[in-house]
């Protein structure tokens, strides 16, 4: 682990409902998609939707440089694949926290999108 967000990236992460992730395939263009992101304690986590099929997760399958842009600022990261069941436990319970009922929330928590749980580390 290369450290930890800053308090105040960290809150600005925590209060954002939606930001925007930016991936770079192995070729082509970066790219830019529309992601939830959450907070638990000083860690970060992102998960797909549409889990392993998700493109911008496969991009990070394949270069897990990337880069979140939220309220005006970029932040930099490097994912990190959190197989583990306490991260994993740990991130739904905070998509459940912050992302409070309805389907797009139950989505985020099936069977198929736990294993693209990713914890994101400042780059």
């Amino acid at each position: 682990m290369t450290g930890r967000f800053p308090p105040e990236t960290l809150s600005l992460l925590g209060r954002t409902g939606e930001v925007r992730i930016l991936t770079q395939p192995r070729s082509g263009p970066e790219r830019r998609t529309t992601i939830w992101v959450v907070v638990d304690g000083d860690e970060v986590f992102v998960r797909s939707v549409r889990g392993p099929r998700g493109r911008w997760y496969r991009d990070l399958e394949a270069n897990p440089s990337g880069a979140l842009l939220v309220a005006g600022h970029r932040i930099d990261f490097r994912a990190v694949a959190t197989p583990d069941p306490a991260s994993i436990a740990r991130a739904s319970e905070a998509l459940e926290r912050k992302y409070v009922g309805g389907p797009a929330t139950q989505s985020m928590l099936q069977p198929e999108t736990l294993p693209t749980t990713l914890r994101l580390d400042p780059a």
